[in-house]
This record gives structure tokens, C-alpha cells and sequence, in this order.
């Protein structure tokens, strides 16, 4: 059966985010993912995670100026040294929490600037950074997201993902297959699940068209749980969601497919 992740970014956001940690393990998780964990100690997040038994799944390195709308470095010219500074402060987390994968995200490519220059800049911060990743004993995920939901964004398909992976190495570089942004992008989901299963290090899953919990929407579920197991697929499946109400009452999907 998967492994199923909060994703505390997004989930229980009745209460503080430091406390969530709690209501996830009430809830049945056993792994947590969020996407910066930079406003707080380190320290106290890894205390929170031992006192609920959680295992630290994902987490995301620094965007860049997240208001200004920045939502990533690594393919942004002229911004190297920063993403440097981004990936050694991640490694550090990921070290202090034990986690094994932070997701790299590539970010908005500004409209002056050609897609020929963003994917040089892009495929030399990954190499760098899945190396440095690599002495660390940490994976890099990086993961292709909509265009409806962020316009502009570098990485778009499976498939540009996954070259990436492939030309930087497995061992480095993972894809982040995330079911909400392949439906709206691509569609085919179990298709492109058994395309790119070889080079998948995580799956989250929210519902389309609203990124609701699942069960919400138009995917069926059972059949998207059912093939990834068949696929063999025993990595985490991050619950990147935002719940449609109070986060504890739309839980009925995990008691159902958790028990599956």
C-alpha cells in the first residue's frame, strides 16, 4: 500500500505550522513534506518530527524572493552564486532533519531571457548541485509544474524532467511526479507514470481542477494507487493538497486507500 506523506504546507493549517506536526501523526502519517522550513530552527522542527515518530520525506530549497513571485533560481542567468548559497543552506536542513530529497525548484524564466539560456544555466546548476547533493547523501528532485497554475515556469512535462535526470544521473537527480500537474499539463497520468517510473523519486497527489484532497475531483483514484503499486513504485506519495474544508474531515480517502 503507499506510503502516504502530509504535505504541511498545505495540510492542517488550522493550526500554527509547528503544531501540525502533531496533528499529522494523530491523523495516521507516518512521513511529512513541506515546501520551506527556513522560518524556523532546524533543531526544533527535528524535535518535532522524533516527539510524533514522523520521517522528514521533502522538503524545498530557498525560491528566491517568493513575494516578488520568484519560485525558484536554478534556471535564472546571473543568479548562480545565490542558488549556491540556496543549496548549501538546504543541506544543512536536510542534514539536521534526515532527510534524503529536497525538491530543486527551476523557477520563472523572465521573457527577455531564451529558453536556449535558461536550459544551459539550468543543466549547469544541476550538475553542481546533484554532485554537492551526492557527497551528502542526498537526492535532488526536481519537478515539472503547470502553466495554468504558474505561467512562465521552466520545467513544463515529464519528459523534460526526465531528461534531465537521465543526462545528470539517477543517482543525483530524481523526478518529482506530481499526479495534479501531469493531469492538467499532460493528462495520460498512468501512461506517464509507466513512461517515467525508472527515474521517479516522488509522487504527490492532489485532485484536478481545484487541488483539492482525493475524491474532490475528476481522477479516479483507485485506479491511480492500484497501477502504482503494479508499477512497484514503494517511495512516499506526498499529499500536496489543499484540504477543501477542515483538514481532519477530508481524511476518509487515506483510512480507505491506506488499508487497500
Amino acid at each position: 500500500m503507499p506510503r502516504f506523506a502530509a504535505n504541511l504546507s498545505m495540510m492542517f493549517n488550522e493550526a500554527g505550522f509547528l503544531d501540525r506536526f502533531d496533528r499529522a501523526a494523530r491523523a495516521g502519517f507516518k512521513g511529512v513534506e513541506f515546501l520551506f522550513p527556513y522560518e524556523h530552527p532546524a533543531a526544533e522542527i527535528r524535535r518535532r518530527l522524533d516527539g510524533n515518530g514522523l520521517t522528514q520525506v521533502l522538503f524545498n530549497l530557498p525560491p528566491g524572493d517568493w513575494a516578488k513571485g520568484e519560485r525558484g533560481l536554478a534556471a535564472l542567468p546571473g543568479r548562480q552564486a545565490e542558488f549556491r548559497d540556496s543549496l548549501r543552506r538546504a543541506l544543512e536542513y536536510a542534514d539536521a532533519l534526515d532527510c534524503r530529497l529536497i525538491h530543486c525548484m527551476a523557477g520563472i524564466v523572465p521573457s527577455e531571457v531564451s529558453q536556449v539560456t535558461a536550459a544551459a544555466v539550468y543543466a549547469a546548476n544541476l550538475a553542481w548541485a546533484g554532485e554537492e547533493a551526492r557527497k551528502a547523501g542526498v537526492r535532488i528532485a526536481v519537478e515539472p509544474i503547470n502553466q495554468r497554475d504558474m505561467p512562465g515556469y521552466f520545467l513544463k512535462t515529464q519528459a523534460q524532467g526526465a531528461a534531465y535526470v537521465e543526462a545528470l544521473g539517477r543517482d543525483r537527480i530524481g523526478l518529482q511526479f506530481d499526479v495534479y500537474h501531469v493531469q492538467v499539463t499532460e493528462g495520460d497520468i498512468t501512461k506517464r507514470m509507466e513512461q517515467f517510473m525508472p527515474v521517479i523519486a516522488h509522487i504527490q497527489i492532489a485532485d484536478v481542477p481545484a487541488r483539492n484532497e482525493p475524491g474532490t475531483g475528476e481522477i479516479g483514484w483507485d485506479y491511480v494507487f492500484r497501477r502504482m503499486g503494479q508499477l512497484g513504485y514503494t517511495g512516499w506519495v506526498g499529499c500536496e493538497y489543499r484540504p477543501a474544508g477542515e483538514t481532519d474531515a477530508g481524511l476518509g480517502w487515506l483510512k480507505r486507500h491506506a488499508e487497500a
